[in-house]
């Protein structure tokens, strides 16, 4: 293998460098990097003993839990490439995704059990097992260790939300992995005390790539089995945690039960990731001098690849920021390269963007061209090069002939101080051709019309913007990530 073309087993050699580091702290205890690489070298060992081989692919079914972390580990030991499965998806979907990636494996734990149990009626040939029975099974007497990882190798496989349509396998190579913590760490900067909070699910590239950089740094990680504000909060006041990665919702969520308190001075980002955030929520942060730092990535792009620098916060606040250092961007309209200030397709590049879609020559076609992927992203960059991030292009709404963002609508409503959070769909007008609709959840004892919203966007937005109908709901719909699913909104539209 020419130099270059592989890397040491990252964990292993963390544990080499660094074995006493607090490598993750789950439920209070603490595991170090030496323990760690224990950890996953048994599970190695007892899947190995189980028939595991190098080259299989293996669907992972778990939770935020010290045990997945290293199951991961063990799994990557063997060179054995892992299918993520979202745990909030339905059996049928689960197995169409273990089929479509050709996966001969599953690894779960009892608390799914009875969506096993419906997975295997539908897959017949799948070895699954339980990280519970793992435990009973014996080790191999002779496990070959993978002491490099070829960096063009899959590592893992990411199914696309389904957002935009059917999901696709996203394919993510130690390379990409590699180079999204390298990007991470030079626009960020990695200091000697960070800690990382992640409370994001680790079958999410914004889970799983705090966990890739936690290896790679040497960094500690707080892992927290689902989000809950006020956890958050205290782990930041009280653990030690520096970097917390998040989408506009939990933030949300976690300025309210701050009030007016405030963060130590330890504690240097709130990483703000999962589309266009609310322009009154980073101004809420900047007044309580809460360092927000607004980025833009994908399951393509493994995690962040643009994010805001850390001088730029308050002067381009509600941009995403400039590409991080190992890539590229740019906007395109019709196959030319946009003007500045002029919105089209995001378009970006760089060691951390997948080479493709799994099974999905097509689709790789359709995305990737000449290196570059096409996001289907609507942003534009401004005379500095900042890139300011729309919309969705499926979401994109066309009122006679104008171009409405729902994510603009949104933070204008999410303004108003009687609402919680805010949704914008589209329906069908015999006039225009499409109107907004919203979607809208009020703070706990707050009361406010139709009227009186639409009388408040009438001030702040062009009447081709404005809403044509309020839909009062108690939640609004998001995936396992907290990303909005409009989708799910119009499907709610169809039906009221």
């Amino acid at each position: 293998m020419k130099l270059g073309e592989t890397i040491p087993n990252w964990l292993r050699k963390r544990a080499d460098i660094s074995p006493e580091r607090v490598a993750v702290e789950f439920e209070n205890k603490t595991y170090t990097f030496k323990q760690l690489d224990s950890m996953a070298e048994r599970y190695a060992k007892k899947l190995d003993g189980r028939g595991i081989e190098k080259g299989d692919t293996c669907g992972v079914l778990v939770r935020n839990h010290i045990d997945s972390i290293a199951i991961l580990h063990g799994l990557f030991y063997l060179g054995v490439r892992v299918v993520f499965l979202n745990n909030r998806l339905t059996a049928h979907e689960m197995a169409w995704q273990l089929e479509d990636s050709n996966a001969k494996w599953l690894v779960t734990e009892e608390f799914f059990k009875e969506k096993l149990e419906s997975i295997n009626s539908d897959n017949r040939n799948l070895g699954s097992m339980t990280k519970e029975s793992i435990e009973t099974y014996p080790e191999a007497e002779k496990t070959a260790i993978l002491k490099e990882f070829n960096l063009s190798d899959p590592a893992t496989i990411m199914y696309t939300s389904g957002t935009s349509g059917t999901p696709k396998g996203v394919i993510q190579t130690f390379g990409n992995h590699w180079w999204s913590a390298m990007g991470s760490s030079l626009n960020l900067g990695l200091h000697d005390n960070d800690c990382w909070y992640c409370a994001v699910p680790i079958f999410h590239i914004s889970g799983l790539s705090i966990l890739m950089r936690s290896v790679i740094y040497g960094m500690k990680v707080i892992l927290a089995e689902r989000f809950e504000e006020e956890e958050a909060n205290r782990a930041i006041k009280e653990k030690g945690v520096t970097i917390i990665s998040v989408v506009s919702a939990m933030l949300n969520r976690m300025l309210l039960q701050l009030e007016d308190s405030a963060y130590p001075d330890t504690f240097r980002c709130m990483l703000l990731g999962g589309g266009p955030a609310p322009i009154h929520l980073l101004e809420e942060c900047k007044r309580l001098g809460i360092p927000i730092f607004q980025t833009y990535g994908m399951t393509e792009t493994s995690s962040q690849i643009v994010t805001l620098p850390p001088e730029d916060s308050l002067r381009k606040i509600g941009s995403a920021g400039k590409p991080l250092f190992p890539s590229q961007l740019r906007i395109e309209i019709d196959g030319r390269e946009a003007m500045p200030n002029e919105a089209g397709e995001i378009a970006v590049s760089g060691p951390n963007v997948t080479g493709g879609y799994l099974n999905r020559p097509e689709a790789t076609i359709k995305s990737i061209r000449e290196g570059w992927l096409y996001t289907g992203d609507i942003g534009y960059l401004d005379d500095e090069g900042f890139l300011f991030v729309l919309d969705r292009r499926s979401d994109l709404i066309i009122s006679g002939g104008e171009n409405v963002y729902p994510a603009e609508i949104e933070s204008v409503i999410s303004h108003h101080p009687a609402i919680f959070e805010a949704g914008i769909t589209s329906q069908k007008d015999e006039r225009w051709g499409e109107v907004p609709v919203a979607f809208v959840v009020l703070h706990e004892g707050e009361k406010l019309t139709e009227q009186e919203l639409i009388a408040y966007c009438k001030e702040r937005l062009a009447p081709y913007k404005i809403p044509k109908r309020v839909i009062f709901s108690e939640a609004l719909p998001r995936n396992s990530s907290n990303k909005l699913l409009r989708r799910e909104l119009k499907n709610r539209l169809e039906n009221v």
